[in-house]
């Protein structure tokens, strides 16, 4: 278990986010041949699909007088009017008419951005093209596997994007914030472990022996009806860079072999997080809860959704009060326990990040 030792520790608030990185910039149902306007890290976008289902993402202000092209049409294959003066751009972004002269001003372009549409989500990259790596996309691939299924939505908070990640890192909190759904008493007091390279960070934490949670319980009497008894829980959490955070969580009969792999006694779920920055003091949360049982339940999926829909509206209540507060106290610095080892990772990661584009000066 690895343990802080020091509560002296601080760490920075609110955190820039890198741009050289891949961020989910809109459901991939949510773009469509109606363009639709978003903001990814402070930069105006206008998202669209091409006549072929291609999406693009472009900068949303006109070369000519910065009007938003999200309020433009969609013209031929695969070009964009302003809704201003009928300038048409490309998909790359360059001019291809200009009303009222026939020679075009070779300066007439925005910027378009590298986009892969990929386990449900459209992905952006802000930073530089030539190494937009589609590899380096965050693995969601529970998403569309078909041995899963699930769904999610989006929330909109008002605070930094970090607080989201430090929030879903330390699940402790669902002892004292969830009471009635997903918290338990065993949460805060069992070890955990964390292990991390230069791109992600996974924290593991079992609980044996346990009485269910009332939402696990209902999960394992989907799955078996009648059950009964104690169960062994397990939570482990997967960051992966920049914002990306997938949590494989589950119950199982207690002594039927769960920690040691044996996971057929149970129910078994992936909480699917990932959070766009809009501004440092404001995001959008997308989420999916996904299950690898009774797959064929549209019903159970509505359910779950719903359920876990009242779950995160807690947190979002939270995350906005601790913006606040941070607002309304500019000078104070967060302290560090021992819970909050895998933000702290995550924290130690970006900050290299942002130091390597000049973003942050270096905290060494």
């Amino acid at each position: 278990m690895l343990r802080v030792e020091s509560r002296t520790q601080t760490t920075i608030k609110t955190m820039p986010a890198p741009r050289n990185a891949w961020y989910a910039a809109a459901w991939d149902r949510e773009v469509t041949r109606q363009p639709s306007p978003v903001r990814v890290d402070g930069i105006p976008l206008v998202l669209y699909r091409t006549e072929d289902g291609r999406p693009v993402a472009l900068a949303d202000a006109c070369w000519h007088r910065l009007a938003p092209l999200s309020m433009g049409q969609l013209v031929g294959r695969d070009g964009i009017r302003c809704p201003y003066h009928g300038i048409v751009y490309d998909s790359a972004g360059r001019c291809a008419a200009m009303p009222a002269q026939e020679v075009l001003n070779p300066s007439a372009t925005v910027p378009s951005y590298p986009v892969v549409e990929r386990d449900r989500f459209v992905w952006v990259w802000l930073g530089d093209p030539y190494v937009a790596d589609p590899q380096t996309i965050p693995d969601m691939h529970q998403m569309n596997d078909p041995a899963w299924a699930g769904d999610g939505e989006t929330i909109a908070l008002s605070c930094n994007y970090q607080l989201v990640l430090d929030n879903l890192m330390d699940l402790t909190h669902e002892e004292f914030l969830h009471t009635s759904s997903i918290g338990g008493r065993n949460i805060s007091t069992s070890d955990f472990d964390v292990a991390h390279d230069d791109r992600s960070v996974t924290l593991t934490r079992w609980m044996v022996d346990i009485e269910p949670v009332p939402f696990m319980r209902a999960q394992m009497q989907n799955k078996f009806p009648g059950f009964e008894g104690n169960v062994d829980r397990w939570q482990i959490i997967h960051y992966q860079f920049p914002s990306t955070i997938c949590i494989d969580v589950g119950v199982a009969k207690t002594g039927t072999g769960a920690p040691e792999g044996d996971r057929s006694h149970g129910i078994n779920g992936y909480v699917m997080n990932t959070i766009t920055p809009e501004t440092d003091t404001s995001c959008r949360y997308h989420w999916a809860w996904m299950r690898n049982y009774l797959t064929d339940s549209q019903l159970l999926t509505t359910q779950i959704r719903d359920g876990i829909r009242g779950v995160f509206t807690e947190d979002t209540a939270m995350l906005n009060a601790q913006q606040q507060a941070i607002d309304a106290n500019p000078d104070y610095e967060f302290y560090n326990l021992n819970i909050d080892a895998g933000g702290m990772w995550i924290r130690r990661l970006i900050s290299r990040r942002l130091e390597a584009e000049g973003l942050l000066a270096s905290q060494d």
